[in-house]
């Protein structure tokens, strides 16, 4: 009997590490298509479907099969269970709602299962970036990278000098 629980539990294990090994194949696959395709992946954003990538290019950002045009950006918020911390605007645009430009620094307690999200504001609507609510502030790095990606593109004026991209 013990030996047949041993056997089991080893075809489980060895399961399990396919099927990990498998996804992350997978998961290596997407973001080798995407960077062939000319994108920088900045962020991998893990959710209730797997794992979501935050990319960019030339013109645009890219998230969830949405296209966020930079020259359309206009404002960009840093959320924590969906009140603002910190803001961005782009030059030119109402700079009424804007709050501190800076991220809060760490806070050891209380922010660790916060929910994290980036909204970005462009002409064409808004698209709220949902970065998560993982321990050990994966989430905020996540909303961190985002957001300074972003703010870089709008104090650029929607694009990038050449010397940034070389």
């Amino acid at each position: 009997m013990a030996a047949l629980v041993a056997i089991l539990l080893f075809v489980f294990a060895l399961r399990l590490a396919t099927s990990l090994t498998r996804d992350r194949r997978r998961r290596r696959g997407e973001r080798d298509e995407l960077e062939a395709g000319g994108r920088t992946v900045l962020a991998e954003i893990p959710g209730d479907t797997g794992l979501t990538f935050f990319s960019e290019d030339d013109e645009a950002f890219h998230h969830a099969g949405r296209r966020i045009p930079k020259a359309a950006i206009r404002a960009a918020r840093v959320l924590i269970n969906g009140a603002p911390i910190a803001a961005a605007v782009a030059p030119g645009h109402d700079e009424a709602s804007i709050i501190p430009t800076e991220i809060l620094g760490a806070r050891p307690e209380g922010l660790s299962r916060d929910r994290w999200d980036v909204e970005i504001d462009t002409d064409h609507g808004t698209v709220l970036v949902a970065c998560g609510a993982i321990r050990d502030q994966i989430s905020q790095e996540l909303a961190r990278t985002i957001f300074a990606a972003v703010k870089r593109v709008m104090e650029s004026g929607g694009r990038m000098a050449e010397a940034e991209r070389s």
